[in-house]
């Protein structure tokens, strides 16, 4: 019992405190799911991030969900959901209560700026890392780099590029084993 609660004040402090989406929450993932608490490892991380962002839904939940899972099974998926989710729930129930009179003003307006600009430097910084990671040698490098062109110039689904990488990944490892 005392691990699913760990698992639901996790991650809702994580959806507490990630503004910006699925992407901004990589930097506290990382931080509290691989260096705090040792759940799984960075490689294990990027996985489940990936997995995440190819299924429908929120990648933030579905990255909880596949985190909670692995953890604790069902039970461990559901607590770090809820956990995910609740912060979220309460933050923008009340956002939507009193938005309407406080949206124009400029103290809001600025606010937002200033986060929209941390956010930025959030998931660069997690993408640097992330990249020392999974970026390991030649044939990743121009993986990564034809897929960051694809993105660029063509309105090419994420689905589509993460399925085409990880076949391509498959064809290079096959031509390493077989040599």
């Amino acid at each position: 019992m005392k691990l699913l609660w760990t698992l639901f004040i996790t991650f809702a402090r994580i959806g507490g405190f990630t503004f910006g989406g699925g992407y901004a929450m990589l930097p506290m993932l990382q931080k509290e799911l691989v260096e705090k608490h040792k759940w799984t490892t960075e490689e294990d991380l990027m996985d489940f991030y990936a997995i995440a962002q190819c299924t429908p839904g929120v990648i933030a939940v579905n990255t909880a969900t596949l985190v909670g899972y692995r953890i604790k099974g069902v039970l461990g998926s559901i607590a770090a959901t809820i956990g995910v989710v609740f912060p979220s729930f309460v933050i923008i129930s009340i956002i939507a209560a009193v938005l309407n009179n406080f949206a124009e003003l400029a103290i809001v307006k600025n606010a937002f700026i200033g986060i929209r600009a941390c956010v930025c430097a959030l998931i660069l910084d997690s993408v640097i890392k992330l990249g020392k990671k999974a970026i390991k040698d030649i044939p990743t490098v121009i993986i990564a780099a034809i897929v960051f062109l694809i993105m660029c110039f063509f309105n090419l689904s994420p689905i589509i590029l993460v399925v085409l990488a990880g076949l391509t990944g498959l064809l290079l490892q096959g031509r390493k084993l077989s040599k």
